[in-house]
């Protein structure tokens, strides 16, 4: 006989089974809800989850259920995503649950929702963080199946468009359950090569064949490229997870590979044009400077110190031939009042008088002029002044009776 259990030991014990397989600890259900309500405090969501044979009970907490769009409702039909537990206070089993879409929309197309709502939140799809393709690539990365025809296409677009880049190819599945895990270690294989550019290709297919690139380790693998990433999964149509992790999305591996590498024949017409352009801009400046130059050197000619001396020293020579005339005119006039003044001179000159017979006469001593015989008595010594020169008298007794 087996010794007995305790209710806590029975429910302890399915709580921990529960816990441990992997079938209930990360599953989809889909049923229609229930008695579906969220309570008003907590913000906890609680409802059921049931089908034509079997009721379920579910919980929501408020961190979930805000990640919500728009809450279900009762009625609804859905598919949740969660983990079973055993709520041993009750004896209940029931599912905690983390997502929930409308069943309608499929498992895998409610996965991929789930998934894109969630790395979205964390910023792997943000605008800001994703980088231009370089221009003119030498090295590009191909991570992709080695003999898929997304791969002979990409090499024969490249080798076209751009016979210069080199290109290695880093193999990986890309399709089936290893698919992720491959791609994975090939994206981190292609990193440690280094290159200016990756593309991560694929041909087209249906969702199943593309899950790979929906898986959450691929999206972290792309979000971690240290060069840019160029995504060329499926047809126009297809879009994975993948490409909103990338830094471009290309519509296909053959659209991707346009994308990566400029057209050489275009690149030539291009730089073409660009040499015809920048010789004509060259040439309409080396004008531009000509003509500025030559308007420089006529300014310079007609301001240059050479030529504004050689303009004063010609006003000078002007000014001193002006001067020159004008100081002998000059000298000339006081010549002529000159002459005038010495004939004027002349004739008032007592010389004139002396030269007629005149003498005058003066005190030998002091030199007075004599007009009157009074002034010299007798004994006066005397000097006469003549024409041609001075005589010395002396005043006689007789010439002073005579003059008295």
């Amino acid at each position: 006989m087996h010794q007995a259990l305790s209710v806590s030991a029975v429910a302890s014990y399915l709580g921990e089974l529960l816990e441990v397989h992997p079938l209930f600890s990360d599953l989809w259900i889909e049923g229609e809800l229930s008695e579906f309500k969220r309570h008003t405090a907590s913000g906890h969501c609680y409802f059921n989850l049931k089908d034509e044979n079997a009721l379920l009970h579910g919980v929501m907490w408020r961190s979930d259920a805000a990640r919500l769009t728009a809450l279900p409702k009762s009625g609804d039909r859905v598919l949740a995503h969660g983990r079973l537990a055993f709520y041993s206070p009750r004896g209940d089993l029931q599912i905690y649950v983390d997502r929930v879409v409308p069943a309608g929309v499929g498992l895998l197309f409610a996965r991929f929702k789930e998934l894109k709502a969630r790395l979205e939140a964390e910023g792997l799809f943000a605008p800001e963080r994703k980088r231009s393709l370089p221009t003119l690539p030498r090295r590009i990365l191909i991570v992709t199946a080695p003999g898929g025809a997304a791969l002979q296409d990409l090499l024969t677009i490249l080798g076209r468009r751009c016979p210069l880049v080199t290109v290695t190819v880093v193999p990986c599945l890309v399709q089936g359950e290893r698919a992720p895990d491959s791609i994975v270690a090939a994206l981190y294989r292609a990193y440690a090569l280094g290159g200016d550019l990756l593309i991560l290709a694929r041909g087209g297919g249906s969702l199943e064949d593309l899950w790979a690139f929906n898986d959450e380790a691929v999206a972290r693998a792309i979000f971690a490229s240290p060069m840019p990433l160029i995504s060329g999964v499926g047809h126009e149509t297809d879009t994975t997870i993948a490409d909103f992790v990338a830094d471009l999305r290309a519509p296909t591996p053959s659209a991707a590979a346009e994308l990566a590498v400029p057209d050489m024949n275009e690149l030539r017409e291009h730089l073409h044009y660009t040499r015809m352009r920048l010789d004509g801009l060259v040439r309409q400046a080396l004008h531009s400077r000509h003509s500025a130059l030559q308007r420089a050197r006529t300014t310079v000619e007609r301001y240059a110190p050479r030529r504004r001396l050689a303009h004063d020293r010609q006003q000078v020579d002007d000014q001193a031939r002006r001067l020159l005339h004008a100081t002998h005119m000059a000298t000339e006039r006081r010549r002529l009042a000159l002459q005038g003044l010495v004939g004027r001179l002349e004739a008032l000159s007592p010389l004139a008088t002396l030269a007629r017979g005149y003498a005058v006469v003066r005190h030998a001593t002091s030199g007075a002029v004599l007009t009157s015989p009074q002034e010299a008595p007798s004994g006066t010594p005397l000097r006469l002044t003549l024409r041609d020169g001075d005589l010395a008298a002396l005043v006689s007794s007789d010439q002073e009776d005579h003059t008295r």
